[in-house]
């Protein structure tokens, strides 16, 4: 008796083969339908019944649904518009950080933070994207492009940088001594008159700004006479060691070039 059911298990499981294979047309629904097997084993005195049974599920068994939800969810910014709508600026800084993690490619993800060299794989339109949230939550007085106003206007200093946005603290102590905030107890979290412009989004610079300086220098961020001075020509230049080819024309403004000042705290 248990050998004729195991040959009917053998023969279903053939139908069902020749089902799929006949029925490919099914795939095209915006909602692909499995046949899902149960097999019953049920004994009484004597003999053994084994029976097959199908019930249709929208779910392979070899998936997780979560899985799948979240890596198609992980680059979408209805999280951080829903904080910053919400004003919940602390939430914001913390989804803004796993963004830039996330848009900086699959080495920063494994490791959990982002290389200053990988700023530049990430798109303009995407970083656009996050400051312009930013400003629009926070009527322009946080995000990048706000940032790097600041920072322009300070000639890119950036410990007076720092003072302006509230990162660095005055110590009370004899002589004039600044330090950096402690994250996160002494950093505003909420947007008051009193909030510093350009206090959020927070980038870690205790190890220094090389980060910093190359998310404010990204091309999505450059404003119309930064660009118009990229796309001007190039010069040589003569000097007594040979010809330096490349360079940008000396004669800008010292407001109007880039230094890479090196900071640490």
């Amino acid at each position: 008796m248990a050998t004729n059911s195991l040959r009917s298990l053998h023969h279903h499981q053939s139908l069902l083969k020749r089902h799929h294979s006949d029925s490919s047309s099914f795939t095209t629904l915006s909602t692909s339908l499995f046949l899902k097997p149960t097999i019953t084993t049920a004994t009484s005195s004597n003999t053994t019944t084994t029976s097959l049974s199908f019930s249709l599920s929208s779910t392979p068994s070899s998936l997780s649904p979560s899985t799948t939800e979240s890596s198609q969810s992980s680059l979408s910014f209805d999280l951080l518009h829903h904080h910053l709508s919400s004003q919940n600026f602390r939430q914001a800084d913390e989804e803004t950080r796993r963004l830039l993690i996330a848009l900086a490619g699959e080495a920063a993800v494994k490791r959990g933070y982002i290389f200053f060299s990988e700023v530049q794989f990430i798109s303009e339109s995407d970083l656009k994207s996050i400051d312009e949230l930013w400003r629009e939550h926070s009527n322009n007085r946080f995000g990048y492009s706000t940032q790097k106003r600041i920072w322009e206007k300070v000639n890119k200093d950036f410990t007076k940088f720092f003072l302006k946005v509230g990162w660095m603290k005055k110590l009370d102590t004899e002589v004039e001594q600044y330090n950096y905030r402690a994250f996160p107890t002494e950093f505003i979290w909420e947007l008051t008159d009193e909030t510093p412009e350009g206090h959020l989004p927070l980038t870690n610079a205790l190890r220094g700004t090389q980060l910093l300086n190359n998310i404010l220098t990204h091309p999505a961020f450059d404003t119309e006479e930064e660009q118009e001075a990229e796309d001007g020509g190039e010069v040589e230049e003569r000097s007594d060691k040979g010809s330096l080819k490349g360079l940008r024309d000396i004669s800008k403004p010292l407001s109007k070039r880039v230094f890479k000042t090196d900071y640490s705290f």
